[in-house]
């Protein structure tokens, strides 16, 4: 039922995985812009020190993370309700 995506996973060695969909292209409702992204529409996946490069895989994680985070997306496009939780950012923290 769903689109397929195809994404791209970049990791440094201590670096937070920088998640981002190359096809098809990211799109936002009318006048909303895009949830849950970083600059660059980057996917923000999760919060804080939910993933330790050292201690966890990708494979386990931000495959999984991504892959509902495409879900959640998909849901707000028909919806405008994001269903995934919100992590608290500071006013003015810049995502």
């Amino acid at each position: 039922m769903s689109v397929d995506y195809t994404v791209r996973i970049t990791y440094k060695h201590r670096q937070r995985p920088q998640v981002k969909v190359l096809t098809p292209q990211l799109k936002s409702r009318p006048r909303e812009p895009l949830p849950h992204v970083y600059r660059g529409n980057e996917l923000c996946l999760y919060y804080g020190d939910e993933f330790v490069g050292s201690e966890h895989f990708i494979a386990d994680t931000i495959v999984p993370w991504a892959t509902e985070w495409l879900y959640f997306y998909e849901h707000w496009m028909s919806t405008g309700a994001w269903l995934g939780t919100e992590a608290p950012h500071s006013p003015g923290n810049s995502k």
